[in-house]
């Protein structure tokens, strides 16, 4: 039979290949360490979940209006307004089934065939997977580990075109762990005020910072560059509740609305659970999160300074998030057993064969100099799995 063409110019994500690969062999009985997941691995908090339960008891069961209900919306104004000093209405917030349904409704509301998506490099591994299957063209803007992986206004500005019809922006970012200051944010809004697109500011790690980091959205420079803005989050990261599937947009009225009529023919509404879950998220008490950044904190620390102690690796110290995106570039060329390490994609296979370790190709995320790993996992795995990775390294000549 044959398939719509649009599959064929995507590939699977491969951040969920390679966990599901280190779970097959798993049970395969053998030991590997994965840094593949993009998920906390704490468990949501227990009021959380406490309030799931009472919504399943109280039988809020049914369907419920398809961009969330009016109790979630308004938790989220709530915290928008608390956190980042924006003020949006109801009919500016839509609730979808995680940032990525978020994300992919968006790009279909918004994108066509001739269009093009300003996406920086390295990238989450979706976001130009979303621009095809919108049918427009994702525009690769290489950023630099110099500038600290960030989009510079005048880089940006060279690379607009008169088809350009947003830059999606991530900030901490998904791989690097890059985070932007408001000056810096300004100065984008500048561009994007002065060329008139839109820009998507995907926020789904704000909560995740370290030192002090001060997270500033786009959307909070000034009211022009805020109508052109639509900022993404969701519960999944900041309060470990990656299966409950709750992600939500605010943004300009025009563009939620479409959004949402969108959402009415592929999902319906997200989870009525899971929107309860999410308004005690939003409300409740927030400790939770403050313990799980702390622990994230101490591992960054160790994983940073373990990764640039192993001959041949360096690696950038990340605003937030809970990854690490360490170059390995000079690794290549090197051999094993007479197999050559020619990139990403080969030393990670490399680390999966030799140590049982499992990584993501940076060339997934548009860099084949580096690879990814996520430290949401348990500090003993940490300093086992770095230790295998420099055990590993040294056996190749």
């Amino acid at each position: 039979m044959k398939l719509a063409q649009r599959v064929g110019r995507i590939q699977p994500s491969p951040t969920l290949a390679i966990t599901a690969k280190a779970n097959a062999l798993r049970a395969e009985g053998r030991d590997i360490i994965s840094f593949g997941a993009g998920e906390p691995d704490f468990d949501t908090p227990a009021n959380i979940r406490e309030a799931a339960i009472r919504s399943i008891r109280d039988g809020f069961t049914r369907y419920t209006p398809v961009g969330g209900i009016p109790e979630l919306k308004d938790a989220i104004i709530e915290k928008l307004r608390r956190d980042n000093g924006l003020a949006y209405g109801r009919s500016e917030i839509v609730v979808s089934c995680g940032a990525k349904h978020v994300l992919y409704n968006l790009a279909q509301a918004l994108f066509e065939e001739g269009d093009e998506v300003i996406v920086p490099s390295p990238y989450w591994v979706s976001y130009p997977d979303i621009v095809l299957l919108a049918g427009a063209a994702p525009v690769i803007f290489e950023t630099r580990e110099a500038d600290g992986f960030k989009v510079t206004p005048d880089r940006l500005e060279e690379v607009i075109t008169g088809q350009t019809k947003a830059l999606i922006l991530n900030s901490p970012s998904n791989p690097t762990g890059a985070t932007y200051t408001f000056d810096e944010l300004k100065a984008i809004a500048d561009v994007i005020v002065k060329k008139d697109i839109v820009v998507i500011s995907d926020e789904i790690y704000e909560k995740i910072l370290y030192d002090g980091f001060p997270f500033s959205s786009i959307a909070m420079v000034g009211e022009a560059v805020k109508r052109r803005s639509v900022v993404v989050n969701g519960v999944s990261k900041a309060y470990a509740m990656t299966g409950w599937r709750i992600g939500y947009a605010a943004g300009p009225e025009d563009i939620v609305s479409a959004m949402t009529k969108i959402q009415s023919q592929n999902t319906s509404n997200p989870t009525s659970i899971s929107q309860k879950a999410a308004v005690e998220a939003l409300n409740g008490d927030q400790s939770a999160v403050g313990e799980m950044v702390e622990a994230f904190a101490q591992r960054r620390d160790y994983i940073v300074a373990s990764l640039c102690g192993i001959a041949g690796i360096s690696c950038f110290n990340p605003e937030g998030a809970f990854y690490v995106f360490p170059d390995v570039s000079a690794l290549y060329g090197k051999t094993y057993k007479g197999s050559v390490i020619t990139g990403s994609a080969s030393f990670a296979e490399y680390l999966l064969d030799v140590a049982n370790i499992a990584v993501v190709s940076g060339a997934a995320f548009g860099s084949d100099a580096h690879i990814r790993l996520s430290y949401a996992t348990s500090m003993e795995n940490i300093r086992e799995g770095i230790e295998r990775i420099g055990n590993a390294v040294k056996k190749l000549g």
